[in-house]
């Protein structure tokens, strides 16, 4: 006997993610588990998908605000969840932190946060999981940030640096080193963090003998920068959709950077010029380029230096059109012929200065990475130095302003090889408040631009 098909109740269909929100999640899971870098990531993907206005913007929100808020945002979730995030699926985390963020830091009303996270993770897992994260997103929409920061951090009185780190999501240890380099000026530290939590304008440099900065404005509705001659201000947008960089008369630069560059071009030299300049760390090649630019009315020749296959060709790729030689050399053992005048020594580092640029940097990077970091900044300027004629000049500079990697590395060249400081601060020149010398410090709070670091070498004669 056949029995009568029955009424089976069907289960809804969930709902996929809208294209900004699983473009965010895509990026934070490529971060999590390939160690992406957000910034390449999330342009990529949305070029990808098409997603363009509104939603690429909503998209870039999402991304590189979870991606600087880890730290506050996995301590929230522990809290809320009863449990270390250690023992939530990484996969359930990201989404996680996705909700979490949209709760605590934007104007998402609550329900859309919540009601988009739980059905992915119903979608990702079962609805058992997805029932988890229900019950953690709506403890944490029961509170806002402030309420849970009160809770959670460190007592102002107590430890003060751990409060600001905690409140503005950063690692203590990087708090505390901006404090070090902060020195009397320590009281700036929560200014500073701040700055870091800020989305950064888009800095464009106008390439000297191509088109001014003033012109570059115009033509991008951008405005001139503050200091440097060639810097240009973005308020947002794609700047590889822009035509004066795609035709390589302008490139995509921090302003801080290209003083870096220019301060090499300016500083005074024992002697002639000959021309011979040197970028011992070139990749991936926007200060090669910018050098190369200021030096082509000079008839100054760049020799650019990277060990590294894919930075090199980077570095190839930047400077088409200028006078640049690149060598895929250690810097520490180029092989290159001594006797340069000018020579710029753009160390590796903590990159602690362009947190706000790389948003994932302040949690991958860790307190044990410096010493090894400070090994290898020595032995480059120590390699410059001696490829560097008698009364030429040597630039240091860091994306840091870690003291061990900035003032010590520097302090120890002096000790050990025939080199004496420079004051840096007037190769700066219009920029101030940029420290007492004779190393120049920029700040993102004070100046706008990354926590570069340089110094002037004057390479003297040997014996």
């Amino acid at each position: 006997m056949t029995r009568p098909p029955q009424n089976r109740k069907r289960a809804p269909r969930r709902k996929q993610l809208d294209p900004a929100r699983r473009a965010a999640f895509d990026v934070l899971r490529a971060v999590s588990e390939r160690d992406s870098y957000a910034n390449l990531a999330l342009p990529a993907l949305l070029r990808e998908r098409g997603i363009e206005g509104r939603d690429a913007a909503f998209a870039t929100e999402l991304t590189y605000g979870t991606c600087r808020t880890r730290g506050l945002l996995d301590a929230v979730i522990s809290k809320a969840a009863g449990r270390p995030t250690e023992r939530i699926d990484p996969v359930l985390l990201d989404l996680l932190r996705l909700g979490a963020y949209q709760l605590l830091r934007t104007r998402v009303e609550p329900h859309a946060a919540v009601s988009t996270t739980v059905e992915q993770a119903a979608i990702e897992f079962d609805s058992a999981r997805a029932g988890f994260v229900n019950g953690v997103l709506r403890t944490i929409a029961g509170r806002d940030e402030q309420s849970w920061i009160a809770e959670l951090a460190p007592a102002r009185d107590a430890d003060p640096v751990g409060h600001a780190a905690f409140s503005h999501a950063h690692p203590r240890w990087i708090a505390q080193a901006f404090t070090d380099a902060l020195g009397a000026d320590a009281g700036q530290l929560e200014q500073l963090l701040a700055s870091d939590d800020e989305r950064p304008e888009v800095h464009l440099a106008a390439r000297p003998a191509a088109l001014t900065a003033e012109e570059l404005a115009a033509a991008t509705g951008g405005t001139v920068g503050r200091y440097s001659p060639y810097a240009v201000h973005l308020p947002g947008g794609d700047p590889g959709q822009i035509a004066a960089v795609r035709e390589g008369h302008a490139q995509v630069q921090d302003e801080g950077s290209q003083l870096v560059a220019r301060a090499l071009t300016l500083a005074e030299l024992d002697g002639p010029d000959t021309g011979r300049w040197l970028d011992l760390c070139a990749g991936p090649g926007g200060k090669t380029a910018l050098l190369a630019s200021i030096g082509a009315a000079s008839g100054a020749r760049v020799v650019a230096v990277e060990p590294g296959e894919r930075r090199a060709e980077l570095v190839e790729q930047n400077t088409r059109g200028l006078d640049v030689e690149v060598h895929r050399v250690d810097g520490r053992e180029s092989g290159l012929e001594p006797g340069f005048d000018r020579v710029l020594v753009d160390a590796p580092c903590t990159g602690l200065g362009a947190l706000r640029r790389r948003p994932e940097a302040r949690w991958r990077r860790q307190p044990g990475d410096v010493p090894a970091l400070v090994k290898l900044q020595k032995e480059l300027l120590a390699a410059a130095i001696k490829l560097t004629r008698p009364g030429g000049v040597v630039l240091y500079a860091t994306c840091s302003p870690h003291l061990a990697e900035t003032v010590g590395v520097v302090a120890d060249a002096i000790r050990r090889h025939p080199v004496t400081a420079l004051d840096t601060r007037p190769l700066f020149a219009p920029a101030d408040d940029i420290g007492a010398g004779p190393h120049v410090q920029l700040w993102p709070h004070r100046h706008g631009t990354d926590a570069m670091f340089a110094a002037a070498l004057k390479v003297g004669k040997v014996g």
